[in-house]
């Protein structure tokens, strides 16, 4: 009778395998195995006749090839009026991809199928682990976790990481947990769970790839870092400060009483970026991220808007403006990325209505008028205009300085220092120096030597008022020599 029969035949000690399974593997004729490298499959009986698909994993280019192959012939199998036992190590519907394929595409196509489960690789593992998985065990495929470049998981949660089967993944895994993980952060590895070749090495994470057990039944566990560590529990404390036994001052807020705190926290965070301190920088960046965690809150609550929504929506516009990172387009340099950006966002324009905005119109209206001007030239200079040299700004520099000085009344002066402003931001972006961060810096140190002279009057009983322009310019050259 045509079907197919998919047989899980357990972790890899043979008294592990099923009774149901063991009933119908030894009333077999025939049985396909996905792979032959498997501990059980030295006792099945003889009177079965083996085939598996070993010589796939030999002759395709990668792992997706291998098993939509095994998927196409077990289908094919199955439609053979004595149909096919399919069999997999551990559980057919753990940590095995072709199973799920096999069973949506037959029963598409009429065939029946027949799951016999089977003990799976992660029964054993807890025992040897002495670990109960819940109630927050995350469990990762070493492969997919190899791929990333950061920890797909909330790290202050135990993580399980299956199917470390050689060094050069173990090697791929540990680079990617790293990126978080501290290098010494206590590992276990498991080998051979539930076997008689068990063996369980704690270990530093750095040394993952150094293990002599390595194989086909390694697997990972990963202890949590200190709770608190990852973004759905600061998550939940935001929400938490939200809820009815919450915050009263948090619970009041909303978008509009979070604007001056989002603004505040926001060039906070600016000064500690110049402080070029990391502890400082650590702590302001907490301090914006509750801002916008706050205020995501507060849209999930009242205005019909998530978390997710914002993960979602920057996701998206990221892959849809790199197109040369996540797609097949080519680029040459860092100029045909910024040309192909504002095309990108032109497109977007279109598509949501805003043709008539232009370019410049996405720029806010509420910035710093250093920021938004190098932003303006920024965007024009994209799609062609500004000069073909820097002769051609520093002309311009000359020429503002001329008509500052033949304005006739103060409107024409504001306007014309406006001109010249506006050109050395010009200067400054044909340069790649950020005239915000320039004049910040600036100002910081201005603030520092002018400090030095209220310092030294203060020392010398005298008020500030009382200095002469030639002592406070001599205290002036003495703190600009103290800062050199």
């Amino acid at each position: 009778m045509a079907g197919i029969t998919i047989l899980g035949l357990g972790p890899g000690n043979p008294s592990q395998v099923t009774r149901e399974a063991w009933e119908i593997i030894c009333i077999a004729d025939e049985m396909w195995l996905r792979t032959r490298q498997h501990p059980t499959v030295a006792s099945l009986p003889e009177t079965v006749s083996i085939e598996s698909f070993d010589d796939m994993y030999e002759t395709s280019e990668s792992f997706e090839e291998v098993y939509a192959s095994i998927v196409s012939k077990v289908l094919e199998l199955g439609k053979r009026e004595k149909g096919v036992i399919y069999a997999v190590p551990g559980d057919p519907f753990v940590a095995e991809v072709t199973t799920p394929e096999i069973s949506r595409r037959a029963r598409a196509e009429g065939l029946e199928v027949r799951i016999i489960n089977g003990l799976s690789f992660l029964e054993p593992a807890f025992s040897a682990l002495g670990l109960d998985p819940f109630p927050q065990l995350t469990l990762v495929d070493a492969l997919e976790l190899s791929q990333r470049h950061v920890p797909s998981f909330p790290v202050d949660r135990p993580v399980l990481v299956a199917q470390i089967y050689s060094l050069l993944v173990a090697a791929e895994v540990k680079t990617t947990l790293t990126t978080i993980y501290p290098d010494d952060h206590r590992v276990t590895l498991v080998h051979s769970a539930g076997t008689s070749d068990e063996v369980i090495e704690v270990l530093p994470l750095f040394e993952i790839d150094r293990s002599k057990h390595i194989g086909l039944r390694s697997i990972l566990y990963v202890p949590p870092l200190e709770p608190g560590s990852s973004f759905e529990a600061f998550h939940e404390i935001v929400a938490h400060l939200r809820a009815p036994d919450g915050c009263p001052w948090d619970r009041e807020q909303t978008h509009a009483s979070l604007r001056s705190h989002l603004l505040e926290e926001a060039y906070e965070t600016l000064a500690a970026l110049d402080s070029q301190e990391p502890a400082h920088m650590v702590e302001e960046f907490g301090d914006l991220l509750l801002q916008i965690v706050l205020n995501a809150q507060i849209g999930n609550e009242e205005e019909g808007f998530s978390i997710v929504d914002i993960f979602k929506g920057i996701h998206d516009k990221i892959i849809h403006r790199h197109p040369h990172v996540f797609g097949d387009v080519q680029v040459s340099g860092v100029d045909n990325v910024l040309q192909n950006w504002e095309k990108l966002k032109a497109d977007e324009r279109m598509n949501n209505g805003d043709h008539e905005k232009g370019i410049l119109g996405g720029v806010p209206g509420a910035l710093p008028a250093l920021i938004q001007a190098q932003e303006y030239q920024d965007r024009a200079a994209r799609v062609g205009f500004d000069w073909p040299e820097i002769e051609g700004v520093l002309d311009k520099i000359i020429e503002e300085i001329g008509e500052i000085q033949r304005a006739g009344d103060p409107l024409e002066l504001e306007d014309e220092i406006g001109d010249l402003f506006f050109a050395l931001v010009n200067l400054a972006r044909w340069k790649q120096v950020d005239a915000e961060s320039a004049l910040r810096s600036t100002n910081m140190k201005f603030k520092k030597r002018f400090a030095r002279i209220e310092a030294m009057a203060h020392q010398q009983g005298r008020k500030l008022s009382d200095l002469s322009l030639d002592e406070m310019e001599a205290i002036w050259q003495s703190a600009k020599d103290l800062q050199e």
